[in-house]
């Protein structure tokens, strides 16, 4: 089954304290947003942007950096007044993981403390009306600190988690206001998978 979805899976904090170095940060993601470039170039220029600030020991303060031991935590750092473009710190417990979801905009991920996993997938069509679509694992990723992926709609459907035994601390940027919407997910799927190859393009 695949659903829409609102509804934050995260323990969602309001925004608060921002330290200079993330203030810096919001300063040069709206440079990159204000150029009106198409959503996979804007992601690519976000996430150069975010890189150097990866692993500093001032881009958090003390409380963004604290967890939930129910579910991955997310503290929002900023959300643009237009809605053009959020930033959060998702702090994740060992264990803690998203559902196979996929995003509302453009979203650019950077490894701040530990090591994120995901999988990736593709969404398999039904092939008849009485069928049901699949998902389609096409990669495994171990993220250590410092890295950073961007990407956007459609194509990006995947699942995230802490599969190491320490706290894991991600930046993640959104192209759109999370703080309005409640959550970056579009839909969240439901669906089972099939570990085949997507089909190869035709010559």
């Amino acid at each position: 089954m695949v659903s829409p979805s609102r509804t934050p899976e995260a323990v969602h904090s309001p925004g608060g304290t921002t330290t200079p170095r993330a203030a810096a940060l919001v300063d040069e993601v709206r440079a990159v947003v204000g150029r009106g470039l198409p959503p996979d170039a804007t992601a690519h220029l976000v996430g150069e942007a975010l890189a150097p600030h990866l692993g500093a020991d001032d881009l958090l303060t003390p409380e963004q950096h604290e967890g939930d031991p129910h579910r991955y935590r997310q503290h929002l750092l900023h959300a643009e007044p237009d809605g053009g473009f959020s930033v959060v710190a998702l702090v994740w417990l060992p264990g803690q993981s998203t559902s196979i979801h996929d995003h509302v905009a453009w979203c650019v991920t950077g490894v701040h403390r530990g090591e994120e996993h995901e999988r990736r997938y593709w969404l398999r069509p039904a092939e008849s009306p009485a069928a049901q679509a699949r998902l389609v694992p096409t990669q495994d990723v171990v993220s250590p600190a410092g890295t950073v992926a961007g990407f956007a709609p459609p194509g990006d459907i995947h699942r995230v988690w802490n599969g190491g035994t320490g706290t894991a601390i991600s930046l993640h940027l959104y192209g759109a206001d999370v703080s309005r919407l409640g959550s970056s997910v579009r839909r969240v799927y439901e669906l089972p998978e099939v570990h085949e190859g997507p089909p190869k393009a035709r010559a």
